[in-house]
């Protein structure tokens, strides 16, 4: 940050303000009227298809919950607004984990608008706001090419994969609260679901604690980014080969993070990139 010129540190600072005081004024009653949205159309779906019902209980509870992150990240970008002005280092993998709060929770948020609400999808937002800090700090920073994009392409695809294993985890939760024959297991269909879960949720804190090592350039991020992976992607597929082949289910849910697991792999395991990402060598101006 300190070989940032002062313009582009100003922008970040009136950045960091301008979205900080989206996240605590406008996006609290945006994801407000956006729940109430879900909510009011899963009442209905519900009286056709009851297995959806745990599904009220789940979304009232996430939706606040995020709202709640989201509100404290803005909290933090409003505070960060000097010090990134005056290009603390130490402010980066702050402000990049502030930001990743509505980034990853506003696009978990959109989910509900994919299966069953028409209109306009307003969680995205809160997403493409907290998208444009978190980019543009990444991408404008003056340090060298390897870093730069190491970190972007990096924190993008954890995002993501976030956001994919948040979902995953409230659609595991979800059958889990509904099954006939709670609290016991009725097959393999449903005891898998209980492996799966709470795997889902951690990986999903480990990664939001890997944005702020790996903006910090600490090789912890660069090791809890592959630990995730490499959870996610192991319980993933064996979920999905076990619905496939030994319960009724025909879905597809597990297989759609693998494009954002094989793109972290392979950024992971770029030698340049990870030689950025883990500290390895002094970095050039870019």
């Amino acid at each position: 940050m300190q070989n940032t010129s002062k313009k582009v540190l100003m922008l970040f600072a009136i950045l960091a303000v301008l979205v900080g005081l989206f996240m605590i004024t406008v996006a609290p009653f945006l994801i407000q009227t956006s729940m109430e949205r879900v909510l009011t159309v899963l009442k209905v779906v519900i009286e056709e298809e009851p297995k959806y019902a745990s599904g009220l209980l789940l979304f009232s509870f996430a939706y606040p919950f995020y709202r709640g992150l989201i509100f404290i990240g803005g909290i933090i970008l409003i505070c960060l607004a000097g010090p990134i002005s005056k290009g603390k280092e130490w402010t980066f993998p702050v402000s990049i984990l502030a930001s990743a709060f509505p980034s990853v929770g506003g696009m978990f948020m959109l989910m509900p608008y994919v299966s069953w609400v028409d209109g306009f999808p307003i969680p995205v937002i809160v997403a493409f706001v907290g998208l444009l800090f978190f980019w543009v700090i990444i991408l404008l920073r003056n340090v060298d090419k390897w870093q730069k994009w190491g970190q972007f392409l990096t924190m993008t695809f954890a995002g993501m994969l976030a956001t994919h294993a948040f979902i995953v985890g409230i659609g595991n939760f979800r059958v889990l609260l509904t099954r006939a024959n709670k609290p016991m297991y009725d097959g393999v269909g449903e005891w898998v679901l209980a492996w799966s879960q709470p795997i889902q949720w951690m990986c999903v804190i480990l990664l939001f604690i890997a944005f702020f090592q790996l903006a910090a350039r600490n090789p912890s991020g660069w090791w809890l980014t592959l630990i995730s992976v490499i959870s996610l992607a192991a319980i993933d597929i064996s979920m999905q080969i076990i619905r496939l082949t030994m319960s009724e289910s025909t879905s597809w849910d597990y297989s759609y993070g693998l494009p954002m697991i094989i793109g972290l792999l392979v950024v992971l395991f770029i030698p340049k990139f990870k030689a950025a990402l883990l500290n390895e060598y002094p970095q050039p101006m870019a």
